[in-house]
C-alpha cells in the first residue's frame, strides 16, 4: 500500500501545517543565515554568495579600538540593566500579585507601556529628559534608559512564575519566626528564581540589542554594538558589521536556550508545589 492510501486526512492536514510552519520559520531566518558566510567574506565590501573565505574581519574587529570599546560598553551597560531591572521588575511584580494595589490593571499597563510604544517615540521622551539633566553621552544614561525598557520582560517573568506559587509556603515560614526578608530569601526566592533568571536574560539580552535609544543618548564615549554597527554600515560598509552580526546571532541563540530552560525549570518547581497543595 502506498503513502497515498495511507495518509487520512487528519495526516494530511497534519503535514501542511508543518510544511507551512517550516516555509514560515525559513522566511524569518533565511537573512539571519545569509549574514554568516557573508561574515567570513575575503572581499572588501558585503557581497553574497562570498568569493572566498576568510577570518580576517574577525580579527579587524578584535584589532580596532572603536569595536572593542563598543563591546565593553555594551557588556557593561547590558549587565548594570540587568542588575538594576531584575531588582526592581521583582519588586514590582511581588507587588503586584502579592498586594492590595488600587487600579491594578491600569499600573500594570503603565508599567508594560515601554513594550507598546514606539521606540522612537520613547527615545526622544528619554533625551528630552536626560538633557535636561545632563545624563545624555554617559554609561547611567544609558542604564537607566535601557532598564525602563527592561523591566517589562522582567515584570511578566516572574508575574507569571509567582501566579502558580503557593503563598502558604511563605506564611508559615512567617509564623515559625522568621522576618519578611529572611523569609523572602529563603523560601520565596528560590522558589521562584527560575522566573527572575528568565527575566534577567531577557533584560540583558533587550539592552545588548537595542538601537533606536542608544542612538539618541550614547555619544561617543558610551556607543554601543549596535550603535557601532550602525555607524559601519553607514560609512564603511565592509564585513566587520556582518562578522559581529554572526557573534550576536550566537549570543542570541545561547539565550533562547537558557531561557527555556529556565522556563522548563518553572514549570517543573510549579509542578512540584500543586503537588505539595
Amino acid at each position: 500500500m502506498g503513502w497515498g492510501a495511507r495518509l487520512t486526512p487528519r495526516g494530511a492536514g497534519n503535514l501542511a501545517l508543518w510544511g507551512f510552519t517550516a516555509l514560515t520559520l525559513l522566511f524569518l531566518i533565511a537573512p539571519s543565515l545569509v549574514v554568516i558566510p557573508m561574515s567570513f567574506n575575503a572581499a572588501e565590501l558585503l557581497t553574497f554568495p562570498p568569493p572566498g573565505y576568510s577570518l580576517r574581519w574577525y580579527a579587524n574587529f578584535f584589532e580596532r579600538s572603536e569595536w572593542r570599546l563598543a563591546a565593553r560598553n555594551s557588556f557593561v551597560i547590558a549587565t548594570l540593566t540587568t542588575v538594576l531591572a531584575t531588582a526592581l521588575g521583582t519588586m514590582v511584580a511581588l507587588g503586584f500579585v502579592g498586594g492590595r494595589i488600587p487600579l491594578r490593571n491600569l499600573v500594570m499597563g503603565l508599567f508594560l507601556t515601554p513594550m507598546i510604544v514606539p521606540a522612537i517615540v520613547t527615545a526622544v521622551a528619554v533625551y528630552g529628559l536626560y538633557a535636561s539633566l545632563g545624563l545624555t553621552g554617559t554609561v547611567a544614561g544609558m542604564v537607566l534608559a535601557h532598564s525602563v525598557l527592561a523591566i517589562p520582560f522582567v515584570v511578566i517573568n516572574v508575574s507569571a512564575v509567582l501566579q502558580g506559587l503557593d503563598r502558604r509556603i511563605e506564611q508559615a515560614a512567617r509564623s515559625l519566626g522568621a522576618s519578611p526578608l529572611r523569609a523572602f530569601f529563603l523560601v520565596t526566592l528560590p522558589l521562584i528564581r527560575p522566573g527572575v533568571l528568565a527575566g534577567g536574560l531577557f533584560a540583558f539580552i533587550t539592552s545588548f540589542d537595542e538601537l533606536v535609544v542608544a542612538l539618541f543618548l550614547s555619544g561617543i564615549e558610551a556607543a554601543t554594538l549596535p550603535v557601532q554597527m550602525w555607524s559601519g554600515i553607514r560609512f564603511e560598509i565592509n564585513p566587520t558589521v556582518a562578522s559581529v552580526s554572526t557573534m550576536l546571532i550566537g549570543l542570541s541563540i545561547v539565550v533562547v536556550v537558557a531561557v527555556g530552560a529556565l522556563r522548563r525549570a518553572a514549570e517543573q518547581a510549579r509542578g512540584r508545589g500543586g503537588g505539595e497543595r
